[in-house]
């Protein structure tokens, strides 16, 4: 029998619950077992409400340290280290697509209850260690009036900015700390409903194309296909013209995006769809195929047809791409960096992944950054958790978002839930 229950105040979590027992623990790997479909007519709903950090900070693994080298951000997303060692942080918060069922109304009354109640900056924040002491002791606005911006790149003496709404760029140099005059448009990007606001964004290794996610307008196409055209996808932009074609489609919602070091793979992690069960469908990470078809809305982890979707299209599912590597359900991975030697240890080789936490569960899973190690340019091996502490009894401490290596051997964290940027750095000998 299922049951169901709505906590509104006094508690940890605001909760709906549609199944009788706790969920077994998600999949992860290159070949997750999948469990069948759980449909209902509420799906499980979770999520932690906020806490302050206090004297805490997020527990990383012995031999590094963790500091807050900003705080009081107006909800940080991304982070860009530049050449000189300044730090770029893109502040704001989009979308606010209408609902369209008594169900939505009450997934966004508790996706409500884990957000800061800080208003987005619609900024970019520009961060300097001027001494390389490891305190940013400078900060500044470097651009703001921005609408939602979230992904960031840098080609030579061109910053590129990919706002809720479009593309644009401002000349830069190094050094610089304030934009010079508004921003120049490349591109327009989708922005009509926004269910999935966040457009990721990473520059080819030569410069010369910059590759926008664009997430659905939905969770299934329930507002029809016609809402979902140039979505659900990875745009191929030409850094000059702003000309711009679909490089990878049936990707429900690409959040972030980053080149292999040393070759021209893309990667990227992907939120999948929610409302089938606690642990379907795994969010992934995947090197992403110029041409691919993820999937989405007709099939899942490859071939998995979605019945949910009508009407279906076999073709489309027979094309459909396995990922590479399966993050598990409902952990909202958001960020993505390759690491690189200056972490040390058994973090030099692999990617950090940043999981935001989601809503789609009755046992909150995410919030946190894991390690995925890679052996001979693949995933090899379980995910390694490499800051926690961000949940606490049920309460939220923070929320991971973008994760960003600096190439000094750092990893920065953008927290936007107690709007921080966290530092993780190797201690002397580890």
């Amino acid at each position: 029998m299922k049951r169901r229950s709505f906590l509104l105040s006094g508690g940890a979590a605001l909760t709906v619950t549609a199944c009788g027992a706790n969920p077994p623990e998600p999949e992860y790997g290159a070949d997750p077992t999948l469990p069948d479909p759980e449909r209902g007519l509420l799906p499980s709903m979770v999520v932690s409400r906020p806490t302050a950090w206090g004297d805490a900070t997020p527990t990383v693994p012995n031999g590094y340290a963790v500091s807050a080298i900003a705080s009081e951000l107006a909800i940080p997303r991304q982070t860009l280290v530049l050449p000189n060692g300044d730090i770029l942080v893109a502040e704001g918060s989009g979308g606010g697509a209408p609902a369209l069922r008594p169900k939505d109304l009450i997934a966004n009354l508790i996706k409500s209850q884990g957000k800061s109640a800080v208003k987005g900056g619609d900024r970019l924040t520009l961060l300097r260690d001027a001494d390389g002491d490891g305190v940013y002791e400078m900060r500044g606005v470097f651009a703001d009036e921005l609408n939602a911006p979230y992904g960031l790149a840098l080609i030579g003496e061109t910053l590129y900015v990919a706002n809720q709404d479009e593309l644009v760029r401002f000349s830069y140099r190094p050094g610089q700390t304030q934009a010079n005059g508004a921003p120049e448009r490349v591109a327009a990007l989708p922005s009509a409903i926004n269910h999935h606001w966040t457009k990721a964004l990473t520059a080819s290794p030569d410069g010369r194309f910059l590759y926008v996610g664009i997430g659905s307008n939905s969770n299934i196409t329930e507002r029809g296909m016609e809402a979902e055209v140039d979505r659900a996808m990875i745009w191929e932009i030409d850094a000059q013209s702003g000309a711009h074609r679909p490089f990878a489609t049936g990707l429900r919602n690409p959040t972030a995006m980053t080149f292999r070091p040393g070759t021209n793979e893309l990667w990227t992690v992907v939120n999948e769809r929610d409302e089938f069960g606690p642990n379907l469908v795994p969010d992934y990470l995947t090197a992403v195929r110029d041409g691919g078809f993820y999937g989405w809305p007709y099939a899942y982890w490859g071939q998995n047809t979605d019945p949910r979707v009508r009407p279906q299209d076999p073709e489309m599912v027979a094309r459909s791409i396995r990922p590479d590597y399966a993050l598990g359900s409902h952990v909202a991975a958001l960020g993505v960096a390759f690491s690189s030697p200056a972490m040390g240890g058994a973090f030099a080789e692999g990617v950090f992944v940043g999981e935001h936490g989601s809503w789609n569960r009755s046992v909150p899973v995410g919030y946190k950054v894991v390690f995925i190690p890679f052996r001979n340019g693949r995933p090899a091996g379980d995910p390694i958790d490499f800051a926690t502490g961000f949940l606490d009894n049920g309460r939220a401490r923070g929320r991971p978002v973008g994760v960003t290596l600096d190439p000094r051997g750092a990893l920065l964290v953008a927290d936007d839930l107690s709007n921080t940027i966290w530092r993780i750095t190797p201690t002397v000998g580890s």
